[in-house]
Order: C-alpha cells, then structure tokens, then sequence
C-alpha cells in the first residue's frame, strides 16, 4: 500500500462533524513527521470526491492551511465543515479540544 494509499484510509475513518490535524493524519498513517506528506496526498484529491473527506483535514492552529494553488477550495473547505456544524472562531479557527477526532485505538 503506498503513502497515499495510507494517508487515505486514514482520512476516510475521521467522522462527520470532526477534524484531524496533517500531522494526526501523518502519525496515524505510520508516516510521523511527514504532515507535508498528507497535504499533498489531499491537493491531489478532488475536491468534490466523496470518497474520501479532505475537507476534514486542517492544521495544528486549528485552521484551513490557505494555499493560492487551491483555486478557491479554502472557501469550500470552510463551508463543507460548517455544513458538518464545525464552528470557527471570528479568527477562524476551530477549537481542537472540541472537534478533533479521537480515534478508538482499540478498534
């Protein structure tokens, strides 16, 4: 299974209303350090694919990670997760302690 596989199965687990961090994504994927690693497996996701929850994904400060090469995807991001019921700060950031996913680790 290739990194991108891993990162991918990863994504698909992290629940409806809930995030994860790249670098939570990272670590889980057995790819620790490597939270650039999963942005890119991300961009290359369609940013409409169902299949796996992209949009789940933000960084360690509780926010989107804004990139000018995401033609716009940072507004859906956003709105995607507020359609989820994550809420955002008037900074827009989201409160890690509440919304982060805790996988089951016995699972």
């Amino acid at each position: 299974m290739s990194s991108y596989d891993r990162i991918y199965a990863i994504v698909r687990q992290i629940p409806y209303g809930q995030v994860a961090t790249y670098g939570q994504v990272a670590e889980l994927a057995d790819l620790a350090g490597r939270a650039r690693l999963v942005g890119y497996a991300l961009f290359r996701v369609s940013p409409l694919h169902e299949d796996v929850p992209w949009h789940r994904v933000i960084n360690a400060r509780g926010e989107i990670s804004e990139s000018p090469f995401r033609n716009g995807d940072d507004y859906l991001q956003r709105s995607l997760l507020e359609a989820e019921g994550v809420q955002f700060s008037p900074k827009g950031k989201i409160n890690l302690t509440e919304y982060r996913w805790q996988p089951d680790e016995t699972a």
